[in-house]
């Protein structure tokens, strides 16, 4: 076996697959490097598509059953189904692009060597002319509470439980505590979601801050903010949090979801020279190469943007680069944000607060859902499409969306702020025919009320 290869990367989330997709179809000999025993990355098993599977699951379920006899481990047995499925698939890609899969956790030997430990103990070391490290990230752990007690679970563990809790503490109102918070208080588990800041998501607009927060609520989430543990004690039956506040919160599970850590200790980094940041991310240039040119990084282990989407487009461009010396290509300005709570949220663009900040002069159109035709039809009538433009130029400054399909909603709105001059504006959206009853119609409707208050003025 020829164990030299032109390039070698680490890890087969979505970073890695975008890095060494486009580095065989440029001619190299590529192998890719997976920890785990199936392809896919955190991304596939533990991250974006168990969750989103298991919303998916409880929305469906929520129209045409009783939730009272639907537990979690049947909702995580469709997750499974999905998670087997990409697996089949990246897998396949692999084989069909000639790039040799390797299981087994590498760690760097020297700058040009790695060595790889399969489960089974065995090591086998690999050369390359160029690496690009794709290892992704994990759940932050505070040294201080701990996680190998069955009741404390963290984003990895959660997809595991094999209990049906009555009631669940969430420690973090990020994206992840927001989404897990729909998905138990779905399943109608008992939920408090301890919020370190003073409002949920402080990043999306104001307005959809409020509606989540209010449809949480409504829902029959706890929500506290401004709030830090002391101290966590488990016990056989549940899990104390003590708050700084002097409040004491009981349930019969905590999940932690505080921050992430980047995957890049242990993996012989340091003897390198290369640098990392306090939360395990690689220092990179605008090209993902690290203190050693020749090695590049780029996903979750890099930090920010920290998306699958994101990461997909940085290994692309980071096996440009490699091959080509240059990359012309980088991530959009905008990239949209999607949050798959229940109702679902999206935007893509500048927020009212940052726009008052930079003393734009903008305005703002509306539609709501329960006027559109189609959400009327479907029966999901929660929600609404905001958007925000320039009162003069009427240049689409934002779009902002809550309710069903924002994710899909807001890319319509995406692909016109990245036009120029004229197509970027308003009129696009009132001279457009859309197809009728579309939710994307919300657009049309939104930009005639945006209208209306400018000439009003």
């Amino acid at each position: 076996m020829n164990n030299h290869y032109d390039v070698i990367v680490i890890g087969t989330g979505p970073g890695g697959e975008g890095a060494a997709m486009k580095a065989s179809k440029e001619g190299k000999r590529v192998a890719i490097i997976e920890a785990f025993e199936h392809a896919g990355g955190n991304c596939t098993h533990r991250g974006t598509i168990p969750s989103k599977a298991l919303r998916q699951a409880i929305e469906q379920l929520a129209n045409i059953t009783d939730l009272r006899y639907i537990n979690y481990q049947d909702l995580l047995r469709t997750a499974e189904s999905v998670i087997n499925r990409q697996v089949d698939m990246r897998t396949g890609f692999y084989y069909r692009n000639v790039i040799d899969l390797h299981y087994g956790r590498a760690a760097f030997v020297d700058a040009n060597t790695i060595e790889v430990t399969a489960e089974s103990g065995l090591r086998t070391r690999f050369t390359a002319n160029a690496f690009i490290v794709a290892t992704g990230s994990r759940p932050y752990h505070p040294p201080d509470v701990d996680f190998n007690h069955p009741r404390i679970l963290d984003s990895d563990k959660v997809v595991d439980l094999r209990d049906n809790p009555r009631s669940i503490s969430i420690y973090g109102a990020g994206v992840i505590g927001c989404e897990y918070a729909s998905i138990f208080r779905g399943l109608r588990i008992k939920v408090n979601l301890i919020n370190t800041r003073g409002q949920l998501l402080a990043f999306l607009d104001d307005e959809i801050i409020d509606a989540l927060s209010y449809h949480l609520r409504e829902h029959g989430v706890l929500i506290r903010h401004n709030e830090e543990y002391e101290r966590v004690e488990a016990d056989d039956e549940g899990v104390t949090l003590y708050l700084k506040s002097n409040k004491q919160i009981r349930s019969d599970f905590l999940l932690w979801a505080q921050g992430r850590t980047g995957n890049s200790d242990d993996i012989g980094l340091e003897a390198l020279g290369i640098e990392r940041d306090s939360r395990g991310s690689i220092v990179v240039n605008e090209n993902y190469q690290s203190a050693q040119p020749h090695i590049y990084a780029v996903g979750d282990v890099v930090g920010f943007p920290s998306l699958a989407s994101a990461a997909y487009d940085q290994g692309r461009f980071a096996a440009t680069h490699l091959v080509f010396g240059k990359c012309d290509e980088h991530l959009v300005k905008y990239i949209p944000t999607g949050i798959y709570t229940i109702p679902e949220i999206s935007s893509v663009g500048l927020t009212e607060r940052e726009l008052t900040a930079q003393k734009v002069p903008y305005e703002v159109g509306h539609s709501q859902f329960r006027n559109l035709a189609r959400a009327q039809i479907t029966g999901q009538t929660v929600g609404m499409l905001k958007l925000l433009f320039h009162r003069d130029t009427l240049e689409i400054l934002g779009v902002h969306c809550f309710g069903a399909q924002a994710s899909e909603i807001v890319h319509i709105g995406q692909a016109i702020m990245s036009q120029k001059g004229e197509a970027n504006t308003l009129m696009y959206f009132i001279n457009t025919t859309f197809n009728y009853p579309t939710m994307a119609e919300a657009y049309r409707v939104a930009a005639l009320n945006g209208l209306n208050r400018v000439q009003q003025l």
